[in-house]
């Protein structure tokens, strides 16, 4: 069972936004907390909240969330003293902090391993310059004391041991030292910490070291929320390059930690890839390019600065460059979309091309089928969208302006420049626009004119 403490108000960040519910690589940091409490194992979630509870409740609306309330905050210890009331019987409580979102769900496991035949268990770092956090005193591979570094000897300074903030506590036992708790004579709170220490002098507490310090970092400035990002987006790229991806500008491709790619994919400078997005494998992502929750198969080609977004890219596909592919966007196998043309809920068949300047919306369009510059599928009548359907094989003239609902047939062509508002059966050649008129002379007739 994991117990996440919720409630700062994380006043440094700067803003009215609950902290928890600040992003780090694309999820609020609460978001990530949990995920990775899921995957550790722990079956239920109590989260405690405080400062905004009303926005982090409705943030997380559709999650199976036990939320318990911290109508004050009067610190740590008070916060997971709010607990006892939700449980019932004995329970092994996994104690996590929802502004540090680095941990990873092996350290949670490590953890819990650690406290086997031990009263319980906390997470520890090793420093270089550990600075104002408080230190971890040891003996006998136990705990014996956490001290705040404003109460520390200098001996204690020395210590790059610092307390992380997640623990594997037992209940109900840990509720009696909370109870005992005295107010902090200078802030007035409770410290959960307090409670560890005497719980220390009695039971023995094991400690379990992180094998990455990065992990303990918790987010009290938008400087803490800016290191996290880049840390998990690292670690994300780190990843993929043992698993056989490229990256030719590590430092400068950003990888959140949902993305899938597949091996032999070459990321170049710049790329962004976000939220469930997958790509598969021997693939090109060309400079610029930025996707969110798309998926690519294999071998598609992405060229720079195309953004595609909820879209689904089928093997052999070419994208760009400047292209943009909207949610409902869907390529099938080896079709082409090029310079600034943009998809939306609009199918495109195997191997059909819209090479430039044109704007697909709500559209159906087949397999084999050319599309010419700057076509328009019009869409909206000013109340309601309307599909477009194009058949196999049809070549669409440049400039043509279908106006929705409309059907165009297999093999079907439309003259360049038409407006197409009827139906244009399979093989017919539609063409709607006025007779040519020259006017001869016109130019210096013009300039005589200009002249007089």
């Amino acid at each position: 069972m994991a117990v996440v403490l919720a409630a700062g108000q994380g006043t440094r960040l700067r803003s009215e936004r609950p902290k928890v519910l600040h992003e780090v690589a694309g999820r609020p940091m609460l978001a990530r907390v949990l995920s990775t409490a899921r995957a550790a194992g722990c079956s239920r979630l109590l989260v405690v909240v405080g400062h905004g509870a009303a926005a982090v409740r409705e943030a997380f609306a559709d999650q199976e969330v036990t939320w318990v309330e911290q109508p004050e905050q009067l610190g740590t210890g008070h916060a997971l003293a709010q607990v006892e009331r939700q449980l019932d019987g004995a329970a092994r409580l996994l104690v996590l902090s929802g502004d540090v979102p680095l941990i990873r769900p092996a350290t949670l496991e490590r953890v819990t391993a650690a406290a086997t035949g031990s009263w319980g268990a906390l997470a520890v770092a090793r420093l270089e310059r550990p600075g104002s956090l408080g230190r971890i005193v040891m003996a006998e591979g136990r705990l014996r004391r956490i001290v705040e570094a404003a109460n520390a000897s200098q001996a204690e300074l020395a210590s790059q041991q610092i307390n992380v903030g997640l623990y594997l506590l037992p209940a109900p036992q840990i509720f009696t030292y909370l109870a005992a708790l005295e107010p902090d004579p200078v802030k007035g709170e409770l410290y959960l910490t307090d409670a560890l220490n005497a719980a220390a002098s009695e039971h023995a507490i094991a400690a379990c070291e992180l094998a990455d310090p990065d992990e303990a970092l918790g987010i009290n400035s938008q400087a803490d929320l800016a290191r996290a990002h880049r840390a998990l987006v690292d670690r994300r790229g780190a990843e993929l390059q043992q698993a056989g991806v490229t990256l030719l500008e590590p430092t400068r491709v950003t990888i959140e930690p949902e993305v899938e790619v597949g091996a032999d994919t070459v990321l170049d400078a710049d790329v962004w890839l976000g939220g469930l997005t997958t790509v598969g494998s021997r693939c090109r992502l060309h400079q610029g390019a930025w996707i969110r929750d798309s998926r690519l198969g294999d071998d598609v080609e992405v060229a720079p600065y195309s953004v595609l977004d909820g879209a689904d890219v089928g093997d052999g596909c070419r994208v760009g460059p400047y292209a943009r592919l909207r949610p409902g966007a869907r390529l099938e196998a080896g079709a082409r979309v090029g310079n600034f043309v943009e998809v939306k809920n609009a199918r495109l068949g195997p191997g059909a091309k819209a090479g430039h300047l044109a704007y697909l919306g709500d559209a159906e369009i087949g397999a084999g089928a050319n599309i010419g510059a700057g076509v328009v599928t019009c869409n909206y009548d000013g109340r309601a969208k309307h599909r477009t359907v194009i058949g196999e094989g049809a070549f669409i003239g440049s400039d043509t302006m279908l106006v929705a609902p409309v059907e165009v047939g297999d093999e079907a062509v439309t003259g360049a420049g038409s407006v197409i508002n009827n139906d244009v059966p399979p093989g017919a050649l539609a063409v709607e626009r006025s007779r040519q008129r020259t006017v001869p002379d016109w130019s210096r007739r013009r300039g005589r004119k200009k002249s007089s």
